[in-house]
């Protein structure tokens, strides 16, 4: 890490998980670089981060967009000095619950661009500065579902599972570089993420907290923690591991 403010870049900042993190790595004296494709959750984050008194910079990007996230690399780089963090947390759901063979083309491959593809192109743009710094540490924002099927949800699984295999692979490969590449896999979160399948029913919402053995859905902060955390010196000997948030769900 540098010895000037260091600084992150986030994906899907405007809300839920990448808010939150964009809120604790301001509030840990990082400046912030925000990406997301929704302009309004963009100002509403730095909004946040401006009243901490924090340094941001705000990046309406598309991550499946190989010259859209080039261009905002090259601004943070500009703007920020570098990249000592990257948390490629930017994902959908897709069309939600259906069964595999209802499923549509265009969803699937709209799941796969931003989920999948778009953690790729993020990571070899992240990964070019980063090499050329000699350090760096990246996230990328896996779930549960990248270790458990769930059906009805065989895009979104996919191309979770695909990210597990992109974090071991690169963290393999750089290892010996100065740069970490770890994944953080939350269980069910209190998010507009999650009320995208519950359509904030309270019956709907109470089957997601019997899921989780805890009973109830972690809050987007609890998996900020563990974002910084991997980010952060005290984890200078982890890369390739997949870091559970998820309540004990996976252990059953």
């Amino acid at each position: 890490m540098s010895d000037s403010q260091p600084s992150a870049l986030i994906t899907g900042a405007g809300s839920g998980i990448g808010r939150a993190a964009a809120d604790l790595f301001a509030e840990r004296g990082y400046a912030v670089a925000l990406l997301d494709r929704d302009p309004v959750g963009l100002q509403e984050t730095a909004g946040r981060i401006n009243a901490l008194g924090g340094r941001v910079l705000s990046l309406e990007t598309d991550v499946a967009s190989w010259s859209g996230v080039g261009e905002a690399v090259s601004a943070t780089v500009n703007a920020l000095g570098g990249i000592d963090c990257a948390f490629n947390n930017a994902g959908v759901a897709g069309q939600g619950e259906c069964d595999l063979h209802d499923v549509t083309e265009q969803d699937f491959d709209e799941v796969m661009d931003i989920n999948l593809k778009g953690t790729w192109i993020c990571m070899k743009q992240e990964l070019a500065v980063m090499v050329r710094q000699g350090y760096g540490s990246i996230v990328n924002g896996a779930s549960v579902a990248s270790f458990v099927g769930f059906d009805k949800l065989s895009a979104y699984t996919a191309s979770k599972h695909g990210i597990i295999g992109l974090t071991k692979s690169a963290a393999l490969e750089y290892a010996s570089t100065g740069i970490r590449i770890n994944a953080v896999c939350p269980g069910v979160v209190d998010t507009p993420f999650t009320t995208h399948f519950t359509g904030g029913d309270a019956t709907a919402e109470q089957r997601f907290r019997d899921v989780e053995p805890m009973n109830r859905f972690a809050q987007p902060s609890e998996v900020a923690h563990a974002v910084i955390w991997l980010c952060s010196r005290e984890a200078s000997f982890v890369t390739g591991t997949s870091l559970m948030v998820d309540g004990g769900l996976t252990s059953r």
